[in-house]
């Protein structure tokens, strides 16, 4: 079953809503024009149900199989932007400033909007489709929102699935893993407190600059020293921000970072050695150090039935051997984690080409791996739901 030829004479129809929506990106749960869109355009295609303000600004639209009843399968895409200013020089570029879709969501959205044009029309299946558009993935927890909404249990929801874009991996191409395929998140501050003073006089003041650049140094062993080689984890401080003047020692520094890892016992060790870490610095330099560790999105876990299922679909479009069955898991986060908790299901990838990577304000999604994503869904849908 190669991509469906619907699929591709609908490529320039959907890059068409792609492209409107990568000119007008929201944030987070403020996504209330593209929801409203998305929305609009399931009501023209005549799905049965269409839900708004599910997990404060989601949208679900439902589609009845002609074949008989069933169950029902979720299919989900995110519809976020990020706070990223664009520098694509595209003519459907950002006309918000310092906003722009940035990991594809935009093309997430299209894509899946594709599908359920394509489905509402023939209604090949026995049994419903669940379509969930999905607020707030870039850090927000839009999908633990909808969860805790009543999504699953409200629609009936038997299994979940999601795909995700990934640059580098040529277009037509796809990849999947069983078991952990994203990492858990965390995010911490930590706030080094001293004495201030003249900067000639230090031995009058308890540095937290010097503190706190040892404990960026120690917090490079937590992994190294601490976590099993085979294991995957990650301890990055990205922010360190101390002082106003070349010649002043500061009160205070402060630091923020993240974690990630692939399982939950290591998330656990990593917390309790940068507690230890931060101990040791106040016990060291005589200043105060206070951490506050947040824990974020859970693993983004692939159930071994669904894992199967989805890369067979995916093979029957693109073929055997342009299918990573086995692919190395990476240490992004990912709020799908929280559907994939509540339900089984497979989270897949779609290769965008030889694109800049996400998160990067030059890149773009390639509308010319629709027809593929498209045809996925359809497949996907169609195959559960066989009569």
């Amino acid at each position: 079953m190669p991509i469906l030829n619907r699929a591709a004479e609908m490529q320039e129809e959907v890059a068409g809503w792609r492209r409107h929506l990568h000119s007008r990106p929201e944030l987070g749960f403020d996504v209330i024009e593209t929801a409203a869109f998305v929305a609009g355009k399931l009501r023209a295609f005549g799905c049965d149900e269409v839900v708004t303000g599910l997990g404060r600004t989601g949208v679900v639209g439902i589609i009845r199989g002609r074949l008989g009843e069933g169950r029902t399968v979720g299919l989900r895409a995110d519809m976020d932007a990020l706070p990223i200013s664009e520098t694509t020089g595209k003519p459907y570029a950002s006309t918000h400033e310092g906003r722009m879709h940035a990991c594809g969501h935009d093309g997430h959205t299209a894509m899946l909007l594709g599908a359920a044009a394509y489905l509402a029309e023939t209604r090949n299946f026995a049994g419903t489709i669940a379509l969930i558009f999905q607020p707030a993935e870039e850090g927000g927890g839009g999908g633990r929102e909808m969860v805790r909404d009543g999504l699953m249990d409200r629609f009936g929801i038997g299994n979940v699935f999601g795909m995700h874009n990934m640059p580098g991996l040529p277009v037509g191409h796809f990849a999947i893993r069983q078991g952990p395929i994203l990492a858990a998140t965390a995010e911490f501050d930590i706030e080094v407190s001293g004495r201030g003073g003249h900067a000639a006089m230090p031995h009058r003041s308890i540095d937290p600059v010097v503190a706190a650049s040892h404990l960026v140094t120690a917090t490079q062993s937590i992994v190294g020293r601490n976590v099993d080689p085979l294991e995957a984890g990650v301890v990055s401080i990205t922010k360190f921000h101390a002082g106003d003047a070349h010649n002043v020692i500061p009160e205070k520094a402060v630091l923020a970072g993240t974690v990630r890892t692939l399982k939950s016992e290591t998330a656990k060790l990593a917390e309790q050695r940068l507690q230890a870490v931060c101990d040791g610095t106040a016990a060291t330099f005589g200043v105060a150090v206070e951490l506050d560790f947040r824990p974020n999105y859970p693993v983004t876990f692939n159930h071994a039935r669904e894992t199967v299922f989805a890369g067979d679909v995916a093979a029957g479009i693109a073929g055997a051997s342009q299918v990573d069955r086995d692919m190395q898991p990476l240490m992004a986060g990912e709020d799908f984690s929280y559907m994939l908790e509540a339900r089984p299901g497979a989270f897949i990838f779609i290769g965008n080409g030889d694109s800049a990577g996400l998160h990067h304000p030059a890149y773009d999604f390639n509308d010319e791996a629709i027809p593929h994503g498209v045809s996925y869904w359809v497949r996907l849908a169609e195959t559960a739901l066989a009569s």
